[in-house]
């Protein structure tokens, strides 16, 4: 359990609603984090990533991938199986599930594949132009400036 509130962070501060949303998530410890499936994830450049889950027992056609509001969603629904099943050990997990990973500001799904029971989805960060820093020129001696039609320097 939390011993301090972010309240007054919330009421001081404009536009950093997300870090402070951020600090709630990672601080709150009244919630378990799931387990299943296993997962990895991997830098595979300086600006991109995979994430690896291991869903074993699952098909293409049951497993969704989509990204909502800054929010990558990893979702298995198994579908009934027709025939009758007597297990004298059932150790592989085929139970429904969905995982949750928070995207920073510009990181993007690139791709997902599906390959020997491993989802792997493959992130990047997209940079946008205006972001980038960019070089500016430096001019030689002061630009004129005019006041009422007189130059002055």
């Amino acid at each position: 359990m939390r011993t301090f509130d972010l309240a007054p962070l919330y009421r001081a501060t404009v536009g950093f609603d997300q870090v402070a949303d951020l600090m709630d998530r990672v601080l709150t410890k009244d919630v378990s984090q799931p387990s299943y499936p296993p997962y990895n994830i991997e830098k595979t450049a300086d600006d991109a990533w995979r994430i690896s889950i291991a869903v074993a027992g699952f098909s293409e056609s049951d497993l969704t991938v989509e990204v909502r509001e800054n929010a990558l969603i990893i979702a298995a629904e198994k579908s009934e199986e027709t025939e009758n099943r007597t297990y004298l050990y059932r150790g592989i997990a085929t139970r429904s599930f969905e995982r949750r990973f928070h995207l920073a500001d510009h990181v993007r799904v690139s791709g997902a594949a599906y390959q020997d029971g491993m989802l792997h989805i493959d992130l990047s960060r997209e940079v946008p132009e205006a972001l980038k820093p960019r070089q500016i020129e430096i001019a030689r001696g002061l630009p004129k400036q005019t006041v009422e039609g007189k130059a002055v320097n």
